[in-house]
C-alpha cells in the first residue's frame, strides 16, 4: 500500500498524518505546544519546540510505515509567522504568529494611505498587525539593534526547512501572506520590502508548493530512521491547501475551516478586486488563486473559556472519561437557538476580516438574570460562526454566492457545532470523512508534485460526506441575532479603543 505524509505545522500543535492514495488517515500523530503570551498584545512561539514537535510527529508516523511505500513527504504550515535568525541560522527572536497585535501603530498609520491600498492590491495581504510586513516595521523602529544584526526573516516553515535541508526557501503561498511579495509577478516587492527596510537577500528564495528537496541533513535523517532518500515537498499554507482538499472546486464552493483561528475561502482563477479591502488573495499555484477572510477568535476562544470558567466540566468529564469540550457543547445544546438573546462578541485577540482591528475587544451582550452558563457557551459558538458568517458576506459581494460550504478543522468533528453552522448560514454544510483538510491539503499536492495520481472515490459529495440541511426556523432566530452583533461593533469601536489602550498600559 502506497503512502505519503502530510505534516501540518499549526498554530497550537503539529500533525504528522499518513494517508493511503485514497486519502485515508493510516497513522496520526499529534504534538502540541504552548502559545506564549509574554505581554497583552504579544503571541508567540518557540522555534525550537515546533521544530521538535516536526521531529517527534514525523518519526512517530514513520514508525510503522514500510519505506519501501513511503512516496513523500508534504508541508503545510500556518501563515503570517515572523522569525529573526542570525548567520548560522539560530534564533534571535521567538516567532511572532499571526495573533500578534504589536505592530498596531503600524498597521492604523499605513492601512488607509495610498500606500496602504497599493499593498493589499499588489500583495493580496491586508495590511494589519498579522502581516510579517508590519511585524518588520516595528521592530525597525522599537528593536533597531536586534534588526540590524539580523541575517534572515523567515516563517516558522522556512525555519524548519533550513534545519532539515540548510536552505532558506519560501513558497509562494506562505509568501504570498507576508504583504512583502508580488502574486502576479511572484517576486519580492520592491515597494514593500522599502517599507519594511529589508533586501531581498535577506529573505528566502521564493519557490513554488511543489518543489522537493531530497538531501535531508544525515543527523535528522538518521534521528527519523530514513533508510533512503525520500522527496520532502515543501507544499504551501494550511488555508490554502484546506481549499486544495476539498473534493470539487469551483465558483460558489468554499471552505470553512474553524481550529485555532478561523476562515472562509474560495478558489479563484485571478486574485479578488475587494476595494473595501475585506479580504485575502493568496496564491496556491499559477491561475489558482485562494479568496478569503480569517478571523482570529476560533477555537481559541473555547479553550480559554474551558481553562478560565470549566472547572466543573472538566472535573466532571476526568471522572466520565470525557473531554471537558464534549461537556460544555452538551450543555449549550440544551438552550434554545440564539441563547435566549444573548450576543457575543469574539475579539479576544482583536479581529482581522472583517473589521481589521486590533484593538477590538470581547463582549458579552444583552444578560439578564435568567441566562445561565449554558446560555454564555452558547453565545460563545454562535458568535464564533456570526464572525465567519460576516467575512461571508463581504466573500459573496466580492466573488458570487456562495452555494456549498465544506467544513473542517477541529470544529468539524462536532455535529452540534457544524448543525449550529448550517442553521446560522442558511446553507447545506458538508463534512469530510477526515477533516485533517491542511494535512491532506498537503498531501495531495505532495501527490501533484510526484506525477502520481489520488485514487480518489466518486466525486460526489452527497455519497461521501456528512450532509448538515439547515433548520429554517433556527435561520430565522440567528438573523435576529446577528442583526444585533453587526450593529455592536460599530457601536462599541471608541470604548474598545480605550479598554485596549488601558489594557496596554496595565
Amino acid at each position: 500500500m502506497q503512502v505519503i505524509i502530510g505534516v501540518d505545522i499549526g498554530t497550537t500543535s503539529t500533525r504528522a498524518i499518513v494517508f493511503d492514495l485514497s486519502g485515508k488517515v493510516v497513522q496520526a500523530c499529534y504534538k502540541e505546544y504552548p502559545l506564549l503570551t509574554p505581554q497583552a498584545t504579544y503571541s508567540e512561539q518557540e522555534p525550537e519546540v515546533i521544530f521538535a514537535a516536526v521531529l517527534s510527529t514525523l518519526k512517530g508516523a514513520l514508525a510503522n510505515v514500510n519505506q519501501k511505500e513511503l512516496l513523500g513527504i508534504s508541508f503545510s504550515s500556518a501563515m503570517h509567522s515572523l522569525l529573526l535568525v542570525d548567520a548560522t541560522g539560530n534564533p534571535l527572536t521567538n516567532a511572532i504568529i499571526w495573533a500578534d497585535n504589536r505592530s498596531q501603530q503600524q498597521a492604523d498609520t499605513l492601512r488607509e494611505t495610498p500606500a496602504g491600498k497599493m499593498l493589499h492590491h499588489s500583495t493580496g495581504t491586508p495590511v494589519h498587525p498579522m502581516s510579517p510586513l508590519c511585524k518588520l516595521m516595528w521592530f525597525r523602529e522599537h528593536e533597531p539593534d536586534l534588526f540590524n544584526q539580523t541575517a534572515k526573516f523567515i516563517s516558522v516553515k522556512e525555519f524548519v526547512f533550513y534545519r532539515l535541508f540548510g536552505k532558506y526557501l519560501i513558497d509562494f503561498s506562505i509568501a504570498s501572506s507576508t504583504g512583502l511579495f508580488d502574486i502576479r509577478q511572484l517576486t519580492w516587492f520592491a515597494p514593500a520590502l522599502a517599507l519594511a527596510g529589508v533586501s531581498s537577500h535577506q529573505l528566502s528564495e521564493p519557490v513554488s508548493p511543489d518543489h522537493q528537496e531530497t538531501k535531508l541533513n544525515p543527523t535528522y535523517a538518521a534521528d527519523l530512521n530514513l533508510s533512503k532518500p525520500v522527496p520532502f515537498i515543501i507544499g504551501a499554507s494550511d488555508g490554502c491547501l484546506s481549499n486544495l482538499s476539498l473534493p470539487i472546486t469551483g465558483p460558489g464552493v468554499a471552505a470553512l475551516t474553524i481550529g485555532t483561528s478561523g476562515a472562509i475561502r474560495v478558489t479563484t482563477p485571478q486574485p479578488a478586486n475587494d476595494f473595501q479591502h475585506r479580504l485575502f488573495s493568496y496564491i496556491l499555484l499559477p491561475n489558482q488563486f485562494v479568496v478569503g477572510g480569517p478571523v482570529n477568535n476560533g477555537g481559541l476562544i473555547l479553550r480559554w473559556y474551558r481553562d478560565t470558567f470549566g472547572a466543573a466540566e472538566i472535573a466532571e468529564a476526568r471522572e466520565k472519561g470525557l473531554a471537558a469540550y464534549d461537556l460544555l457543547l452538551q450543555h449549550a445544546a440544551t438552550v434554545p437557538p440564539g441563547a435566549d438573546g444573548l450576543v457575543f462578541l469574539p475579539y479576544l485577540l482583536g479581529e482581522r476580516a472583517p473589521i481589521w482591528d486590533a484593538q477590538a475587544r470581547g463582549v458579552f451582550f444583552g444578560i439578564n438574570p435568567n441566562h445561565t452558563k449554558a446560555h454564555f457557551t452558547r453565545a460563545l459558538l454562535e458568535g464564533i460562526i456570526f464572525g465567519v458568517y460576516q467575512v461571508n458576506q463581504a466573500l459573496e459581494e466580492t466573488t458570487g454566492p456562495v452555494e456549498v460550504i465544506y467544513a473542517n478543522g477541529g470544529f468539524a468533528r462536532s455535529a452540534f457545532w457544524v448543525q449550529l453552522t448550517a442553521d446560522i448560514f442558511g446553507k447545506k454544510v458538508y463534512v469530510q470523512e477526515t477533516v485533517e483538510s491542511s494535512a491532506w491539503g498537503a498531501a495531495l499536492l505532495g501527490l501533484q508534485a510526484l506525477n502520481i495520481n489520488p485514487t480518489l472515490p466518486e466525486q460526489d459529495a452527497s455519497a461521501t460526506d456528512q450532509v448538515f440541511l439547515p433548520n429554517l426556523e433556527h435561520h430565522a432566530r440567528y438573523k435576529k441575532n446577528f442583526h444585533i452583533f453587526e450593529k455592536l461593533y460599530p457601536l462599541l469601536k471608541e470604548p474598545m479603543d480605550l479598554v485596549s489602550k488601558l489594557q496596554q498600559t496595565n
